[in-house]
């Protein structure tokens, strides 16, 4: 069975086609080479080197998983997850670090991937994840929390279903309603306008 990515639904967030491009035609963003990317990747490595034994007790943690692959054939998800916690409570949570600013904005892409995390670690562990949590490693390692309700495990259903549908058919979708996004973009030269 057929497993996307949550960076494919932000792709698809961001412009449907560039599900498109990426997996029908086959042609790459090549998005390793930008600064932020690789400089993401780097705080990862550390996070996870630097931070193997911390639990956060204010949040009740009481056991991290790092660094850690799962895949769902029910949800048609895989990721590798930065932390999976396990709080007091029994219920569990993904946290991501992001080399980002926060902005006291909670951006629709960070929710998309930590929504995709919860799916994950409740079908895999087979307990409650209705929250996940992000650090800010530019903003002093901010750490803010998202919380999930049936509605919006209703519309990420609906997007994991547009992206499959993209690559299995090979469907032209419809661009971004976005021209903003247009100027920036990898696939502004072979895109349609």
């Amino acid at each position: 069975m057929l497993t996307i990515t949550p960076s494919q639904l932000i792709e698809h967030t961001f412009c449907p086609r560039f599900i498109y491009f990426m997996e029908t035609l086959s042609i790459p963003q090549k998005e390793g080479n930008r600064f932020k990317v690789l400089k993401g990747r780097e705080v990862h490595k550390q996070k996870t080197l630097i931070n193997k034994s911390y639990l956060r007790k204010k949040l009740e943690v009481v056991e991290k998983q790092s660094n850690v692959y799962l895949s769902s054939a029910k949800y048609q998800l895989r990721g590798v997850i930065d932390e999976v916690l396990t709080f007091s409570d029994n219920t569990m949570a993904p946290l991501d670090f992001k080399y980002a600013e926060y902005k006291k904005i909670n951006y629709k892409t960070h929710k998309i991937q930590a929504l995709c995390y919860c799916l994950l670690i409740e079908d895999n562990f087979q307990k409650k994840a209705n929250k996940a949590f992000i650090v800010y490693t530019r903003s002093k390692n901010k750490l803010i929390d998202l919380n999930f309700n049936d509605k919006d495990r209703k519309n990420l259903d609906k997007q994991i279903k547009e992206v499959i549908n993209i690559i299995i058919t090979g469907y032209y979708p419809k661009k971004t309603s976005s021209k903003k996004r247009c100027v920036d973009c990898c696939y502004r030269n072979i895109c349609e306008n």
